[in-house]
């Protein structure tokens, strides 16, 4: 019996969750500030999101990046300390996985920092990001996560865009061997999908994501910011079958 396949959606703010529902994207990543690549999303929309999701009769589809600043994923005490505060919050605002990742400065994984959060997170699955692609040694940083009890890893395979990882994506699932998922994402395209689960992986994730222009938000210049759009969602998912 095969797999299910599952698209992932990032969403910035509800009507990126909503939209991603209409598409039938299996589950959301909530996050902020998609410009640096996504940082910790407010309580409130956090809050929002769980409500959509049940609204909609939707369990296990609002994941949230917990990732306190912009720039390398090398933390000091206080950093984590807020990643800590952030994920009791998510946890208390009902959300169905948090999404981490903290490294040392030799490019291993942050055991100390992980082990921290993950306690914070208590029972909420934990998955780590795309901090996975600049890790000195993906297939020992994967026997660590196993170990530690990550549920899900983000990978483009080490590569600028996740349609130039496919071959490393290929031997991370391999050699996960089903005991953690697998998750491409990173500069997906549509046609990217078939491939990347003909290698096995057990989701994609990817944004969906158009530019809205919108008013003025300082003197001359008017906003322009991104959202899902349902319609790449619903492609997205065809794409799967």
């Amino acid at each position: 019996m095969s797999k299910a396949r599952v698209i992932e959606i990032t969403a910035q703010d509800l009507y990126s969750v909503r939209a991603a529902i209409q598409g039938g994207a299996n589950r959301v990543e909530l996050c902020t500030a998609l410009g640096v690549a996504g940082l910790t999303p407010s309580i409130g929309l956090m809050e929002g999101a769980v409500e959509v999701a049940s609204e909609s009769g939707l369990k296990g589809f609002v994941d949230v990046l917990i990732r306190p600043r912009e720039g390398d994923f090398i933390y000091d005490k206080d950093e984590v300390k807020t990643a800590i505060r952030d994920i009791r919050r998510a946890v208390a605002a009902g959300v169905d996985g948090v999404v981490i990742g903290a490294l040392r400065p030799d490019g291993r994984i942050d055991r100390d920092a992980m082990a921290r959060m993950m306690e914070a997170a208590g029972d909420t699955p934990v998955v780590f990001h795309r901090a996975f692609d600049v890790v000195s040694d993906q297939f020992a940083s994967l026997e660590e996560l196993i170990e530690m009890g990550v549920v899900r890893i983000l990978t483009s395979g080490a590569a600028p865009v996740t349609g130039h990882g496919i071959n490393r994506i290929q031997e991370l699932v391999e050699q996960a061997d089903g005991r953690i998922q697998i998750m491409a994402g990173g500069g997906v395209r549509i046609d990217d999908i078939p491939k990347l689960f003909a290698v096995g992986v057990d989701a994609v994730h990817l944004s969906a994501r158009r530019t809205v222009t919108g008013g003025p938000n300082r003197p001359g210049e008017r906003a322009s910011y991104f959202q899902v759009d349902a319609d790449v969602v619903r492609a997205a998912v065809e794409a799967t079958r």
